[in-house]
């Protein structure tokens, strides 16, 4: 396995207001915690004069990102300013002005109200009943698994199960359920990325997924009780009559949040316990260990590197003067390694004290709304593997997403060992 994929810390890295830690490349080749790394000792808050993104502030310590994620008064999630990725072209269209505007990229109150209208999702009952799905689906998968045989995990264990159950938290027909797993990806894709060849092609592809929630919605007017997000959406106040922009805009949002960050935690816990053995160890010995370990692999992963404030007023934050309309980038997966706060940060520690503190969930108002769901079901997934096999062997080197947004795999060689 590459030492790539063991970050040592480099005395090589200089800082200036050219680096530019958001391009992709640095995601994909694994190359971004040595800066981090520098970024929180020499300049925690780091103004990037020029990139693909325009200008933007980098707030990479733990403590400040709290501090913005928490102030909504002061920094902004609105669409209209940009919304909350850095690259402002996923939440406007530059050509049309089309804009895409969720409650995740929205300020109080409209938030809230929309937010409530979808968030009994996650209710004690319905996580019962999800819970009950989301078992037998992980117990089928395991055990339809070739022992002693290498296959990519990414595609055949964390897409399958998360777009599974994303097309049941919509009520989706479940034999297109991989058209979810398709725009999922164009959602979070740079235009002119492997993904999507340009801005047009990701538009007509985003335009095709409306379409067809809106003929799948007219079915949902008259089933005012089902437990799906789309019924809660056609039948609450706040959200029922949403302009075309809001409804793709909410779509994408719970697509993405029901997709791609399990997805990613369930590679990334994969290819942690293969560079952590002790600790798998630890979890085999004591399977009460499992909940704790999930809060730590979902910190060690951070399933999504950043989020986005524009700021509504001038500022200080970390020393430095922030002006009204700057764009500053939490980056979550930085401050998930800072040493203030976690010790030994790299490594994945399963019965990890404070793991339950880390920030890949978010705070404040926009605090992740699913977060039980993907904990459910990434804690089901390592329950069942714990019955089944004696090691989930990584065999060869993961390829990584180009991205600097979805913190995630796009293959993973995997070999299983029976117990």
């Amino acid at each position: 396995m590459s030492q790539a994929f063991t970050h040592t810390p480099t005395s090589d890295v200089e800082l200036s207001s050219t680096t530019n830690i958001a391009d992709p490349d640095i995601w994909s080749n694994y190359e971004y915690f040595p800066i981090f790394e520098k970024m929180r000792a020499e300049e925690p808050v780091h103004y990037c004069a020029e990139s693909t993104y325009g200008p933007y502030w980098s707030v990479t310590r733990y403590e400040d990102i709290m501090a913005v994620d928490t102030n909504h008064q002061v920094y902004s999630s609105e669409a209209d300013f940009g919304g909350i990725v850095i690259d402002d072209r996923i939440a406007i269209d530059p050509e049309t002005n089309y804009k895409s505007a969720s409650f995740i990229s929205m300020d109080q109150p409209k938030h809230d109200d929309q937010r409530k209208s979808v968030n009994g999702i996650t209710n004690p009952n319905n996580l019962q009943y999800f819970g009950d799905i989301i078992r037998t689906r992980t117990v089928n998968m395991l055990d339809s698994l070739p022992v002693g045989e290498e296959f990519d995990w990414v595609p055949t264990v964390s897409i399958e199960l998360t777009t599974q159950m994303l097309a049941t938290l919509f009520d989706f027909p479940f034999e297109d359920r991989h058209k979810l797993t398709r725009w999922s990806d164009v959602i979070t894709a740079e235009p002119e990325s492997d993904i999507v060849e340009n801005q047009e092609a990701r538009v007509a592809e985003l335009n095709e997924m409306a379409e067809y929630f809106v003929e799948l919605q007219k079915g949902r007017i008259n089933k005012p009780d089902s437990i799906d997000l789309l019924t809660m959406m056609t039948h609450s106040p706040a959200m029922a009559k949403m302009p075309p922009e809001e409804f793709m805009g909410n779509l994408a949002l719970l697509i993405v949040g029901g997709n791609d960050t399990t997805r990613n935690s369930m590679s990334g816990s994969i290819f942690g316990m293969h560079l952590f053995p002790d600790e798998f160890k630890k979890m085999v010995d004591d399977p009460s260990l499992t909940d704790n370990a999930v809060a730590e692999i979902i910190r060690w992963q951070t399933p999504l590197s950043h989020m986005r404030r524009t700021a509504l007023q001038d500022a200080v934050l970390g020393g430095k003067q922030i002006r009204k309309g700057d764009k500053v980038v939490m980056w979550y997966a930085s401050g998930n390694r800072d040493t203030s706060i976690f010790d030994d940060p790299d490594k994945i520690i399963i019965d990890r004290k404070n793991a339950r503190r880390h920030l890949s969930f978010g705070f404040g108002i926009h605090r992740c709304m699913g977060n039980r769901i993907g904990e459910l079901q990434l804690r089901i997934l390592w329950e069942e593997i714990l019955k089944r096999f004696s090691r989930v062997e990584v065999t060869g080197e993961p390829v990584l997403t180009h991205s600097n947004f979805v913190k995630g795999y796009a293959s993973l060689p995997v070999k299983l060992h029976a117990l």
